[in-house]
Formats: structure tokens, sequence, C-alpha cells
């Protein structure tokens, strides 16, 4: 009987299934949904997407299938399947709420580098409602005007301004206008921070 039937080769998984759920919870957190935004988008119910991220759930193909759908990645990424040796990035753009981020890195586990195009917010739009989640975030304007609130402090960032904040602080980010902001971010899911190791005279 071949090994994948009795399961003399499962102990060899085990670590790649138990890293699976690290990613999941990285990815929904980086595109800021929820588990019911998730769920309502996968047809996989929160309680599920809770224990998978948790790793209480071992995932499957059934269930892993539509959350790369939904998070636009290839399932390869979710597993850490080994990778090619091609240094090139071909992670896809996705647009969330009017926002596309552009993934500059590949590999889901530790701190996340993307590109992010935010356009102008609509009059009469909302930007105040500030919310929490885990992890650490450093950000970057390219081109355009962020507003950032953070806690108590309302903040507008213009070109090559930086701000790094834990997300588990209350905060917004929009754009004032009138044109397109593009930033670059480093995002910690776990609380991973940039570390300087040398700053110029």
């Amino acid at each position: 009987m071949p090994e994948w039937q009795t399961g003399v080769m499962s102990d060899d998984f085990d670590p790649v299934l138990t890293a699976v759920g690290p990613r999941l919870r990285a990815l929904r957190a980086q595109r800021g949904t929820t588990l019911t935004d998730l769920s309502e988008a996968t047809g996989i119910s929160v309680s599920t997407l809770s224990r998978l991220e948790s790793g209480q759930r071992k995932p499957t193909l059934e269930l892993l299938l539509p959350l790369a759908r939904v998070h636009q990645v290839q399932l390869d990424e979710l597993v850490g399947a080994p990778t090619t040796g091609d240094p090139r990035v071909h992670l896809r753009p996705y647009t969330v709420h009017g926002r596309t981020t552009i993934p500059l890195s590949q590999h889901l586990g530790g701190l996340r580098a993307y590109k992010q195009v935010i356009p102008p917010t609509p009059a009469g739009v909302d930007v105040t409602e500030q919310r929490v989640h885990e992890g650490y975030e450093w950000l970057y304007v390219l081109s355009g005007t962020l507003r950032l609130i953070l806690g108590e402090h309302d903040l507008t960032l213009g070109v090559g301004e930086v701000v790094e904040f834990d997300c588990r602080t209350p905060h917004a980010i929009s754009n004032p206008g009138p044109a397109a902001a593009e930033i670059l971010a480093l995002f910690g899911p776990q609380g991973e921070r940039l570390h300087v190791r040398a700053r110029p005279a």
C-alpha cells in the first residue's frame, strides 16, 4: 500500500499545514478584511475560518481553493511550496474598497512589502472611523497626500514623509486628494518591526 494511504508521510506535511493558518491570518490582516467578509465571499463559515487561522482545523483543498481565489494569490503561496529560484515577484494586484494593492514580496511569513494606490476620498464620505488589528505598519508616501488618524492624532503626510505605528492603536487612513496617493508599506502581521542598523551622519 502506498505511503500516502498508510499515513506514514503525514508527519512530513504537519509543519507545512501548521504554517497555513498564520499565512491566512496575515493575508486577511493585510487586506483589512474581517472573518465575516471572508465568510460571505467564500461560503466558508466564520467558525471554520477562525479555526483554520488558529490551527485548530487542518486545511483541505476544498477550503484553500476559494480562499486563494478571494485573496488573489496562488495556492502554493498559502501552503508555502518551494520556490523555483526565480527572483521575480509574480503576485497580482488586488483592489479592496477602491484601494489597489501591489504586493512586492511573495513570502507570507514575516514582514510584507507592498505598494498601495489610494484614490481621493469622495465628498461626504466619513473617513474618521478607526479600526484596530494585530500587526505593525510602516508607511512612506511616494506621491500625493495621506491622512492618518492615529488615536487622538490627526496627521497629514506629504511626499517623502514616513510614519510607523502599532496597528493595535485605533487608526484610519485616507486620501484628502485631489490626486491619487501612492504609498510604500511594510507590514508585520505578528508585530514585526523594522530594525535600522545604520543612519546617515
